[in-house]
């Protein structure tokens, strides 16, 4: 019988997919390095890039990043943030 996953892990392990391959195609990175838990400026982005990138999350996941400021430092941390905004859509009618 197989393994039936988490629909919930399988959204977020999509989520994450597609935001290793954004990233590795916007900023010509390599998918390996883009783990989870990689922090953003030792991949050599900038507070500015990583802006631009979460603009990108925007036109890609069809979402509205809030006004406020949050602290993103790691890939999980992008990905958080999309599945969070991605459940609230989702809640939203």
């Amino acid at each position: 019988m197989p393994l039936k996953q988490d629909p919930c892990k399988q959204d977020k392990m999509s989520t994450l997919h597609t935001i290793q391959h954004m990233m590795a195609e916007q900023f010509e990175l390599k998918k390996d390095d883009l783990v989870p838990d990689a922090q953003l400026e030792s991949l050599g982005l900038d507070s500015l890039s990583v802006i631009e990138f979460m603009f990108n999350l925007e036109d890609e996941f069809k979402i509205k990043l809030p006004d406020e400021r949050v602290e993103i430092k790691t890939v999980r941390d992008i990905v958080s943030i999309v599945d969070r905004l991605l459940a609230e859509q989702k809640t939203t009618p």
